[in-house]
């Protein structure tokens, strides 16, 4: 059961209170009043409702009452420490959820008698909480925990070696640097592979000091050169029919490498001129290439006699 208070003249719902609750504890900040509250004032209510927490059973409708005031006071903290993982490929919605979890754990964990502030002792835990969900979740199949933070350990300790070393350590060269045993190397190598796959466009050669070549780059690729030659085909006799001056402009910009400037010098005309001759060309040839009815196309160009 709970009880709406209204204040007297408009009537408008300012907040909820349970049935049975203190009249001497403070009411539940509406959604507006939390927006609107600034740090310091969520701070000073947070310490005295955890005061006033500290001096009720746990069993009484007032004890749930203000630990969930205490909850929803401190949510902008949890949102604060979940945009830090914003760029994880879980959804936002699910780390918020674990967050939360977290800042409950922190409430009820948290003794205001040690003289710490809840903010400095809620933050650790909340993101300890959501790391613990990344760790437990983002792992293809399940593994034990030991298993996990071996493979951190030999990742970590791989790559600074391949850094020093210029190629990819050995199991025995990993398991000397890291003082581990042979198996404890190669069992946090093969966690590893259960971790993050490897990639087929990213091949290495196990039994070799030399990094293999990648999938891709042993894939044959369509030939440039075939496309072109059926395009050499169909433009050739449209290119002989040309007048011979569009003909030269053609070749000079696009066999030769001229400019347009360097064009116009030679054949004496303007810049924009050679523009508007190139555009103009252009146009008439993908015309001409795109309709097959038309005069010349694919045709042979007659022999000069």
């Amino acid at each position: 059961m709970s009880t709406s208070l209204e204040t007297p003249r408009t009537g408008e719902r300012t907040t909820t209170v349970p049935s049975g609750t203190p009249s001497d504890l403070p009411p539940r900040p509406t959604e507006a009043e939390l927006r609107s509250m600034g740090k310091t004032e969520a701070r000073e209510l947070s310490d005295a409702l955890f005061e006033r927490l500290g001096g009720l059973a746990q069993e009484t409708h007032a004890y749930s009452y203000v630990r969930g005031t205490i909850i929803e006071l401190n949510m902008p903290l949890v949102r604060f420490i979940a945009a830090r993982f914003r760029h994880r490929a879980e959804d936002m919605d699910d780390i918020l959820q674990v967050g939360t979890i977290g800042l409950i754990k922190a409430v009820d964990g948290f003794d205001p008698a040690r003289g710490v502030e809840f903010v400095t002792y809620a933050i650790p835990t909340i993101a300890g909480e959501i790391k613990r969900f990344f760790r437990d979740t983002s792992w293809p199949v399940r593994v034990p925990r030991s298993m996990q933070e071996l493979y951190l350990t030999v990742a970590r300790g791989s790559d600074r070696l391949e850094q020093e070393l210029g190629r990819l350590p050995q199991p025995e060269e990993i398991a000397e640097d890291l003082h581990l045993s042979v198996a404890e190397a190669t069992e946090g190598l093969v966690a590893g592979r259960v971790y993050r796959p490897s990639s087929l466009d990213a091949l290495r050669e196990q039994n070799t000091d030399e990094t293999g070549s990648a999938l891709l780059d042993r894939l044959g690729c369509c030939d440039p050169g075939i496309e072109l030659a059926d395009f050499r085909t169909a433009v050739r006799p449209l290119l002989a029919r040309l007048p011979e001056r569009e003909q030269k402009v053609l070749k000079l910009r696009f066999w030769d490498g001229c400019t347009q400037s360097e064009i116009a010098e030679r054949i004496g005309v303007s810049q924009m001129h050679v523009s508007r001759l190139l555009s103009a060309t252009l146009s008439l040839l993908r015309e001409q290439l795109e309709n097959e009815d038309a005069p010349g196309w694919a045709d042979e160009p007659e022999e000069a006699g």
